[in-house]
């Protein structure tokens, strides 16, 4: 598995033109990507999974108060 993990598409502009940031990568922050569209740089990193022994949030559904 690459260490590099692709993004679909920008979190600021929502478009899909990303390009791999020519930069240092830190070492647990990710790596750099570029969006051509907007011209923002931004790292993607993966923080870890949510313990399954907390309980959801609760969320109204569609017809109950």
């Amino acid at each position: 598995m690459s260490e590099r993990a692709a993004p679909y598409y920008c979190p600021y502009c929502g478009d899909e033109d990303l390009v791999p940031e020519e930069g240092a990568a830190v070492k647990g922050e990710g790596y750099p990507w570029a969006c051509l569209s907007c011209a923002r740089v931004f790292r993607v990193k993966y923080v870890g999974l949510r313990s399954a022994s907390l309980s959801a949030p609760s969320r109204p559904t569609e017809g109950n108060s």
